[in-house]
């Protein structure tokens, strides 16, 4: 019997939480994911756990009660893709699978924490306070941050935040992101871009506030976001909906100076015009505010750009 369930755990975060568990000496872990296929299925190769489950089978086990209760449910699984125009679908993927998931972790006794998003805070006129008061009043500017929002009002109208955990993961880049295609990392998209052209494009500011390539992002390491979500595990009195980012907000063009200095090149940075279709929901600027994770208890310190990109470029990008 499994005494953690990690749906996700062949995706990015999943997979190297997963990693993180097994460091730990953890292996009675079931994965829960899509069909494995190319680079998912590489994700999970060295690292040791008890069972993989699909997730159509698993789901229908939970509302059919033919699952056992684990210790502690890290709900990873999301459809991520920012550009889903299938409503629908993203409700019942991110919202009623989370809360069905959530109910049946309750009803268990287990330990829910999830994975929410900072798409929910939407283009940042509200703010990126995780406060309650404040997640009512967001409006998300997509599809996908509409779905993620969906449940976290869902549980705090619920009263659920004082008995399970969700994480509002800001721009995270790092190892075995791979599989995410075109939703991969700016990081990985620049390393790959400069290895094979010598120069990393951004887009063009369309707003007189931001020069080119300075539009911000709060970036975190996924080293550091899943320290931040076995923390949660490691303190179970500690719950709520919390940021996960570093509250620092860097540039683009950091970003692309630091994986050139990572690869050893010198900076060579041209700018693009943002497609049309994307300059509404572009987001210029986040920065999550960290003071209630801070409060909470979580005193460790995050990587910065710099050396989360060194890492990530010359530890595995380079072969190390």
């Amino acid at each position: 019997m499994a005494g953690i369930i990690v749906t996700g755990g062949a995706g990015f975060i999943g997979c190297n939480l997963v990693r993180a568990l097994n460091e730990r000496g953890r292996a009675d872990i079931l994965i829960v994911d899509e069909p494995l296929t190319g680079p998912r299925q590489r994700n999970l190769e060295g690292l040791r756990f008890a069972d993989f489950a699909e997730k159509d089978p698993f789901r229908a086990g939970v509302l059919g009660g033919k699952i056992s209760a684990p210790e502690v449910v890290f709900h990873l699984g999301a459809c991520s893709r920012t550009t889903e125009s299938d409503a629908a679908f993203l409700m019942d993927n991110n919202c009623l699978y989370s809360r069905q998931l959530c109910e049946w972790s309750l009803r268990k006794g287990a330990r829910f924490i999830a994975a929410s998003s900072a798409a929910t805070y939407g283009d940042g006129r509200m703010g990126y306070s995780d406060r309650d008061e404040t997640t009512l009043r967001l409006r998300p500017m997509n599809a996908y941050g509409r779905s993620k929002h969906a449940f976290d009002v869902w549980a705090l109208q619920g009263g659920l935040f004082d008995r399970i955990v969700a994480l509002k993961y800001f721009n995270v880049f790092g190892p075995r992101e791979s599989h995410k295609g075109d939703m991969c990392s700016v990081v990985l998209k620049a390393f790959r871009e400069i290895g094979e052209t010598g120069r990393v494009r951004l887009f063009r500011s369309h707003k007189p506030e931001y020069a080119d390539g300075e539009q911000d992002r709060d970036f975190v390491y996924v080293k550091d976001a899943v320290d931040v979500t076995l923390w949660f595990q490691e303190h179970p009195g500690v719950s709520g909906l919390f940021n996960c980012g570093t509250g620092r907000a860097r540039t683009w063009n950091d970003l692309a100076r630091a994986v050139f200095d990572a690869m050893g090149l010198p900076p060579r940075i041209e700018y693009v015009e943002m497609p049309e279709g994307l300059r509404g929901q572009y987001q210029y600027h986040t920065r999550a505010e960290m003071e209630k994770l801070r409060r909470a208890g979580y005193a460790r310190e995050f990587h910065s750009l710099e050396e989360g990109v060194r890492d990530y470029v010359r530890g595995y990008l380079m072969g190390g």
